[in-house]
């Protein structure tokens, strides 16, 4: 009669049979364990980032870090936390440049980050909306922009006084 040890138990004779299908469930056991282990450590788990910018009112162009981006409203995917230039202009409308600090989650700090980016399983969205209200342009009449610069004109034909002059 054979005598093996398989899963800490003796089995003798007829329990050979039953300790080769123990054998065999153990492997299977480890096996399952190992592509779990590595399924989370490949899992596709990541964070999507992704910002909305919308005004008032609607079709102005935006530009984030100088690039165009699209008329409002609008959403576009971004990598990196920080400050953010952004620029919206829109016939009729003054040019709005605003730095827009966005600041990361709790999950996005480090240490944490390589769990939610790594071993998190699914997908993260981070969404963050912008709103802005654009200032109708003022348009002065054409003749006050002349008086103007008739006005500055006359300023620079008269003689600076003597304290001003440069010295040679």
């Amino acid at each position: 009669m054979a005598i093996e040890m398989i899963m800490g138990t003796l089995t003798a004779g007829h329990g050979e049979r039953r300790g080769r299908f123990l054998a065999y469930a153990g492997r299977r056991a480890r096996l399952a364990l190992w592509m779990t282990a590595l399924a989370l450590l490949f899992a596709p788990g990541c964070v999507q980032r992704r910002l909305m910018i919308r005004s008032d009112p609607p079709g102005a162009m935006v530009y984030v870090d100088d690039y165009q981006i699209g008329a409002t409203p609008i959403a576009t995917n971004f990598t990196y936390y920080g400050t953010r230039k952004i620029r919206l202009v829109k016939d009729g409308y003054q040019t709005l440049t605003v730095y827009e600090r966005i600041d990361p989650p709790w999950y996005q700090v480090p240490p944490f980050d390589f769990f939610s980016e790594n071993v998190a399983a699914g997908e993260i969205r981070d969404m963050r909306v912008l709103d802005y209200r654009l200032v109708p342009q003022v348009v002065s009449p054409p003749q006050n922009l002349l008086d103007r610069a008739e006005e500055l004109r006359a300023r620079s034909e008269t003689p600076l006084p003597p304290s001003v002059l440069p010295v040679n």
